[in-house]
């Protein structure tokens, strides 16, 4: 069981090693044989299942096969237009006068049917892009935000390789076939639980079924919204060479409180039947084989030690962010949560410094995940009597 790369190091270490893989910017174990029930069968070309709650992969085939991505590509785009929107570098009530660019889309392509200088929102633009998955809208949106399709595709590509996909590069903004466009299906769960968890504002619109511009209306080619009332996402892509793909996203009920959301990647299936069937096989397999437990919660104290030198005699350590962990069902009920703090503890200590590990233990006393512990408060230095009274504690302490 591998862990997404969130900013935090977190590890796994499975009884039953089969290989290790890389997914986003951390190499952590695989845990494929750790699973009491393994994955049903697919007919992907590549594939994987991310629990993003708990921020790890429970399964995956070919994960780092070098793929096309088609129209998932788009998931950039949005990511980083998504990114101007929050930062008001631009806003969804702007009007764009879209360039000549956008006749280059051909008639076969997906689009939205705007035309070259004639205004339209950008609120238009994103709902047309995400849910009708304009060609026309990805060029439209790329020239706005980053000044030209050329620059676009330059921030696409830093943004991947910030995001750690280490195995993709964009040539453009939509996913037509070139020999440098390429991603896998690794990364493409990298940038959608980003996506998910960075924009949670705008990844609504990921669910909407329909969107009429100019008179026309089109649906969400995700048909897994109709069949399913929990999916509400992502996105669907096709070519001739890509195949039939697919990244569906689901939020159902967790045990203990709270929502459980899984994202599952398909790629390169024969049939737009099979990648729906195989998409829904999976994230139910994954509700079904696996559960998620909260081991600890945002700036909850979970130890309180001694402070050396400080202005205070001790500080609350915990985590800053709420830790989960997804095992399969019936492995949590024997694991514990266990805490090492360093020792001694010396002040000054900042707000959120690495101050120890937090734990989760199996039963077999092997270590199932585990993520920093921190101060969840500041601890000045204390003034020199202090000091000098707590460096003969300390001292003495090492004496005895």
């Amino acid at each position: 069981m591998r862990f997404l790369s969130n900013g935090q190091q977190s590890s796994f270490v499975s009884p039953s090693i089969v290989r290790t893989i890389t997914l986003g910017a951390t190499l952590l174990a695989s845990a494929s044989a750790f699973a009491q029930v393994p994955p049903p069968a697919v007919n992907a070309r590549s594939w994987v299942l991310v629990d993003a709650t708990a921020n790890q992969v429970l399964a995956s085939g070919n994960a780092d096969e070098r793929v096309e991505p088609a129209s998932l590509t788009k998931l950039m785009t949005a990511y980083l237009t998504f990114e101007a929107l929050q930062t008001k570098k631009i806003s969804m009530e702007q009007i764009v006068t879209p360039s000549e660019a956008v006749r280059r889309v051909k008639t076969d392509e997906s689009r939205m049917f705007i035309e070259a200088n004639k205004p339209v929102s950008v609120h238009d633009l994103v709902y047309g892009m995400i849910i009708q998955s304009g060609n026309d809208a990805a060029i439209a949106l790329a020239e706005l935000v980053g000044g030209s399709e050329s620059n676009f595709v330059n921030m696409m590509n830093a943004e991947a390789q910030k995001l750690g996909m280490a195995h993709t590069h964009f040539a453009d903004v939509n996913g037509m076939p070139d020999p440098n466009h390429y991603t896998t299906a690794g990364d493409l769960a990298t940038l959608s639980a980003r996506l998910i968890r960075d924009y949670p504002e705008y990844y609504s619109i990921f669910s909407v079924k329909e969107f009429k511009y100019n008179n026309i209306k089109q649906p969400n080619r995700n048909r897994l919204l109709w069949i399913d009332p929990t999916v509400d996402g992502l996105k669907t892509g096709h070519t001739q060479a890509a195949g039939y793909c697919l990244i569906a996203s689901a939020k159902r009920p967790m045990a203990g409180g709270g929502d459980r959301r899984l994202v599952s990647v398909m790629m390169g299936e024969q049939k737009e039947h099979d990648r729906v069937q195989d998409s829904l096989k999976m994230l139910n397999y994954g509700y079904s084989a696996y559960d998620t437990t909260r081991i600890y919660g945002a700036n909850q104290a979970v130890a309180t030690p001694r402070v050396y030198k400080g202005a205070a005699d001790s500080v609350k350590v915990g985590v800053k962010k709420d830790q989960f962990v997804t095992l399969p069902k019936g492995a949590a009920d024997k694991a514990k949560p266990q805490i090492e703090v360093t020792s001694p503890l010396i002040a000054p200590l900042a707000d959120g410094q690495q101050v120890g590990t937090a734990k989760f233990v199996g039963a077999d006393g092997k270590v199932l995940a585990q993520f920093p512990l921190v101060a969840l408060q500041a601890v000045p230095q204390a003034g020199i009597v202090g000091r000098v009274w707590d460096s003969l504690m300390l001292m003495f302490n090492k004496k005895k």
